[in-house]
C-alpha cells in the first residue's frame, strides 16, 4: 500500500519549480517512478506531496548540437539507448543504459530520474562523469549548471536544493582520437552493479595525453579515480603500466558489504573492472 499523499501534475517547468517552492522539502519529483514508488511501498519515503513531471514534453529530447549532446532530464532510458545520436556522440553512455535494468523499466525510467534518485550505483553516472557532462537545474532563482562528478552528495543525496529542478544534461561528444568504455559486474543481466567503472582515454604517438576514470558501487556516491588517472597520465600504456595503475583505484573507493558483494570482493573487482575499462577504452582510441 501507498502511504497518502497530495498529488499535483503541472503541465511546466516553469508551474513545476513554482509547486516545488512552494510546497518545499516535503514534496517528492516522480518522473518514472520506478524507484521512488518501490521506496514508497516499502515505507523507506513517505512525502506529503507528490509533483508528477510526466507531461513536460519540454524535457524530453536528444539533440545534437555540434560539439555536444543535449538530453532532456525527462528522456526515457529506451530511448537514450536506441538514439543513434547517443549512439554515435557518447557511445559509452549507450552501452550503460543496454546493461541497466529489463526493457520495461526503461520504458518508463528516465535518465534525470536515475541521477537525481542519487544511487552509489547509477549507472548512467561513471559514463557521463568521464564524459565531463554538466547538468542544467532550473530553480526560483533562475539557472544554474554543475559538472555531473560535483552533483551527488552521499546515498540518496544531491546538491538539488528545494525548489529546484534538473532539465537537462550536457554532454561532449567524443573527440577524435578518444576512446571510452564502461564495465559492469552484476549477478545477473540488468541487475544493480557490484561495481561499475567507466574509462575514457586519449592517445599521442603512443603515450596517454588524456585519461578519465569513474566507478560506480563503490564509495557513497559515484566516484572519479584521480590516483588511477594521475598514473597513467603520459605514460605508454603497457599492459604492466595498466595493472599498475590500476591497483591505485584502491586509494579512490570506500566500498561495503551488503546484499550484492562484500566490502573485500569489491576492492579485488574495482580493480579487475577498472583495467578491463581502460584496455577497451585505450583499444578504442588505437592504441
Amino acid at each position: 500500500m501507498l502511504p497518502e499523499f497530495e498529488y499535483y501534475r503541472p503541465s511546466s517547468v516553469k508551474e513545476a519549480v513554482d509547486l516545488l517552492s512552494r510546497l518545499g522539502p516535503e514534496a517528492r519529483v516522480i518522473a518514472g517512478g520506478t524507484d521512488l514508488i518501490v521506496k514508497m511501498r516499502g515505507g523507506l519515503i513517505k512525502p506529503k506531496c507528490i509533483v508528477d513531471i510526466t507531461r513536460l514534453d519540454e524535457i524530453k529530447f536528444i539533440r545534437d548540437e555540434g560539439e555536444v549532446i543535449r538530453v532532456g532530464a525527462g528522456t526515457l532510458l529506451s530511448d537514450i539507448e536506441e538514439s543513434e545520436i547517443i549512439g554515435e556522440g557518447v557511445p559509452v553512455l549507450r552501452e550503460a543504459v543496454k546493461k541497466m535494468a529489463s526493457w520495461h523499466v526503461k520504458n518508463m525510467a528516465t535518465i534525470g530520474g536515475n541521477l537525481c534518485n542519487a544511487s552509489p550505483a547509477a549507472d548512467t553516472a561513471p559514463p557521463l562523469i568521464v564524459h565531463e557532462a554538466r547538468l542544467k537545474i532550473r530553480g526560483p532563482g533562475g539557472e544554474r549548471e554543475v559538472p555531473v562528478e560535483e552533483f551527488f552528495t552521499g546515498p540518496g543525496e544531491t546538491v538539488l536544493m528545494p525548489g529546484e529542478l534538473l532539465t537537462e544534461i550536457i554532454v561532449p561528444k567524443a573527440r577524435p582520437g578518444e576512446g571510452a568504455s564502461f564495465q559492469k559486474l552484476m549477478v545477473r543481466e540488468g541487475a544493480l552493479a557490484i561495481v561499475s567503472a567507466a574509462a575514457l582515454v586519449k592517445l599521442d604517438g603512443g603515450t596517454v595525453s588524456k585519461v578519465r576514470v569513474a566507478l560506480g558501487a563503490v564509495a557513497p556516491t559515484p566516484v572519479r579515480a584521480k590516483h588511477v588517472e594521475s598514473a597513467l597520465q603520459g605514460r605508454e600504456p603497457t599492459p604492466e603500466v595498466l595493472r599498475e595503475a590500476s591497483k591505485e583505484v584502491l586509494q579512490d573507493i570506500s566500498p561495503i558489504t551488503d546484499v550484492r558483494g562484500s566490502r573485500e570482493y569489491r576492492l579485488e573487482m574495482s580493480v579487475v573492472m577498472t583495467r578491463r575499462a581502460l584496455e577497451e577504452a585505450i583499444a578504442r582510441a588505437g592504441g
